[in-house]
């Protein structure tokens, strides 16, 4: 949904800061923790940015980016490392980083440079999510309904996404709790309908219903009413 990261860091507190920040921005973030795992998912998946430590176990991050760079991909890389000097920099963006940033950071730091670089794709493809006169622009982040600027939370930035994505598509609840929460679906909790509700509120602020409930089935992005 959304932004897609790939995190490729093995110190796990690192990891779960950088992980746990970004989701609460509304990105869609996975994390490999080596650099096997990390090459196996930079390899046979597509991803909007990564963000990418150097050092490594089983393959360095410098090796990673290099054989990254070879399959001819321009996804934007950030690359991520305690060492700060300016021979190293240069080694790091001479292998095909398009940013770098030293250990330790601010989280919102990282962010502007993620946001950054998903601002540099967007000079050659479109970032622009739309169905009727609802739009979602993934670089700027900025939601807007009929031309007026929505003003929603994380959750419900990431869960407009993941109806934009699949405009006319029933998608079932657990389908959408467990992406866009990231967690296991409980059946007893209101958490989803809830953020629907509030979601719904905000755009019916400027039009009609384009969010249906299926009966028995789960959530349609659909400009007609389902009976």
């Amino acid at each position: 949904m959304g932004i897609r990261i790939l995190v490729v860091e093995d110190e796990t507190e690192i990891a779960d800061f950088i992980v746990r920040g970004l989701r609460e921005e509304g990105f869609t973030v996975e994390l490999a923790s080596d650099g096997t795992d990390g090459w196996h998912r930079l390899a046979t998946e597509s991803w909007d940015v990564v963000v990418l430590d150097w050092w490594l176990p089983h393959i360095d991050g410098l090796t990673l980016l290099q054989r990254f760079r070879q399959t001819q991909s321009t996804t934007p890389v950030l690359f991520l490392t305690a060492r700060d000097a300016v021979s190293e920099r240069v080694r790091g963006l001479n292998a095909g980083a398009d940013d770098y940033l030293c250990k330790p950071f601010a989280f919102e730091e990282l962010l502007a440079r993620i946001l950054s670089l998903t601002r540099r794709q967007d000079r050659r493809a479109t970032t622009v999510l739309k169905f009727a006169d609802v739009s979602v622009d993934l670089a700027s982040h900025r939601a807007e309904r009929a031309g007026e600027r929505l003003d929603l939370t994380a959750r419900e930035y990431a869960l407009l996404l993941m109806f934009l994505r699949y405009p006319g598509e029933v998608l079932s609840r657990t389908r959408i709790y467990e992406q866009v929460w990231d967690e296991r679906y409980e059946g007893g909790s209101n958490t989803l309908e809830v953020h629907v509700k509030e979601l719904r509120r905000k755009l019916e602020a400027h039009g009609p219903r384009v969010i249906q409930t299926v009966r028995g089935s789960g959530y349609i992005l659909d400009a007609n009413e389902k009976p």
